[in-house]
């Protein structure tokens, strides 16, 4: 059994010309609105505020370049496996190609983290928002079905103590399930099983709906910055991790999965029209848009109110209501464009996470049912009703900051390893054609992996101790299923 084998370029160039399975559907503009939907979302109508208030300040602005500039390295490298290896299974499919199949499988496992949770815990801010929303209209959902039933902090003196990090901080809230976060992932599921492009097209209008709100909401709020807001920029430290350059780099840590959209577009290569042109288009373009509007969105933000007052699962909303009553259409505005915008966040996190598992299954690394196409849609159908079941679990049971984090690391984890595989291949296949290529590749990817691991290593124990868990239970069904089953280690039999 070699762990390290890997997958043929060539071998998998020649797949995308002969597998019909799935429906080529999507187009440079549909790409792009993909990758802004799944941006653009969390990341900046929730965990802005949250970032502030906890770890950054008014300084999350350096928060978000930081996490931007990673994003930009490996994003570069992410375009030229895309353009060169148009398959449905994004990181895992570059990996497999690059650094061997065991290391696939440690991205696969890793990209089930991050997209399974990335939607769950878009759901639950989704969920705030449209509780927050129903109230302005009189109607009030009891708060036992509108919050998870527990909450997790763990004490700062927690350490690396693994059986303190899993047992302590758990709190009962007294809530039953977060019942609007299961009911948006259930229908969203029901959409993507109908077929790609109606999804595609819902996303498209949600996409323009929210950029409309949030274009808004800086035109307004630039008028009532005040600048006293902003000072400190950078908070004096508090300890690890809380303000000071140390926060700073922490806000970038657990805001990084806000940018998981263009890994999101990258799992959609095999439904792409032109996917050697198209998909570099779809994911950088994206990038630049939903980074440029983080910026401005989270200076306006900490200029309007100060941050100490933002850490509410509803952000803009705080910094409108202090805005006064004249501006009251705006609060009502944005909290539409919020749950339009999370709603396409959730689409394309559920999008991608089947895909994966149906490369993973045709690779034989999970059973086969995860790679049965529907029929008539010809959507992976049954790993799709699989992955929105488990999410609405999740989505109902757990607060966002825990399932955010954990997104984060994923999302870290996966785009050092997608950087490393473009710096591997230039040396072992140089004379593959590459439709795309990284500029500097000698630069900008190790570049990526280092910004990557450095947002790693700020993240809370916590995190990584979960990681780790993650991480076991994935090499006991590798060890124990996908290396017995592989295609790659099975022996060929000659003709």
């Amino acid at each position: 059994m070699n762990l390290f084998r890997r997958r043929s370029v060539a071998d998998l160039q020649a797949e995308v010309l002969t597998d019909k399975s799935l429906k080529r559907a999507l187009g440079p503009v549909n790409l792009t609105a993909l990758g802004i939907g799944a941006i653009i979302g969390a990341g900046i109508f929730t965990l802005t505020g949250h970032a502030a208030a906890q770890y950054a300040g008014p300084a999350i602005v350096l928060s978000f370049v930081l996490a931007g500039l990673a994003c930009a390295f490996a994003g570069l490298c992410y375009a030229e496996f895309a353009a060169m290896i148009p398959i449905s299974g994004s990181a895992y499919t570059y990996g497999y190609a690059t650094l061997g199949e065991f290391v696939a499988w440690i991205i696969g496992w890793d990209l089930i983290l991050e997209y399974l949770f990335a939607a769950s815990a878009v759901a639950v801010s989704w969920s705030g928002y449209v509780v927050s929303f129903l109230k302005e209209l009189g109607i009030v959902i009891p708060s036992a079905f509108t919050s998870a039933p527990y909450d997790h902090h763990v004490s700062a003196d927690a350490g690396w103590n693994m059986w303190r990090l899993f047992t302590e901080g758990w709190v009962s809230t007294g809530a039953v399930l977060n019942v609007p976060a299961m009911l948006i992932v259930g229908f969203i599921t029901f959409l993507l099983v109908l077929g790609i492009k109606e999804s595609a097209n819902f996303n498209n209008v949600i996409v323009a709906v929210k950029l409309t709100v949030l274009l808004t909401f800086i035109a307004v709020g630039v008028a009532y910055i005040n600048r006293n807001n902003w000072h400190p920029f950078i908070p004096p430290s508090l300890g690890p991790g809380k303000f000071g350059w140390d926060g700073v780099v922490r806000g970038a840590g657990v805001i990084f999965f806000a940018y998981i959209g263009f890994d999101a577009v990258s799992t959609a290569a095999q439904e792409a029209k032109n996917p050697q042109r198209d998909m570099p288009i779809g994911m950088l373009v994206s990038l630049c848009i939903c980074t440029v509007l983080y910026i401005v969105v989270s200076l306006v933000l900490t200029g309007v109110v100060n941050y100490t007052q933002l850490n509410d699962p509803a952000p803009i909303a705080v910094a409108i209501n202090a805005l006064g009553p004249k501006l009251a259409w705006l609060r009502v505005l944005v909290k539409i464009g919020a749950i339009a915008g999370l709603s396409s966040v959730i689409l394309v996190m559920l999008l991608g996470q089947p895909r994966i598992f149906y490369t993973m299954s045709k690779d034989g690394l999970l059973p086969p049912v995860f790679s049965a196409v529907h029929p008539k849609f010809r959507t992976p159908w049954i790993a799709q009703i699989l992955t929105g079941a488990i999410a609405m679990l999740i989505a109902g049971l757990f607060p966002i900051g825990l399932l955010g984090e954990l997104v984060s690391i994923g999302t870290l984890l996966a785009f050092a390893i997608v950087c490393a595989g473009v710096f591997v291949l230039r040396f072992t296949d140089p004379e593959i054609h590459r439709p795309f290529r990284t500029p500097a590749f000698w630069l900008v990817a190790p570049l990526g992996i280092l910004s990557c691991g450095y947002l790693m290593y700020k993240l809370p124990p916590d995190t990584w101790a979960r990681l780790i868990v993650w991480m076991a239970i994935g090499f006991v069904i590798y060890f124990t299923y996908g290396c017995r089953h592989s295609k790659l280690q099975k022996p060929t039999t000659p003709s």
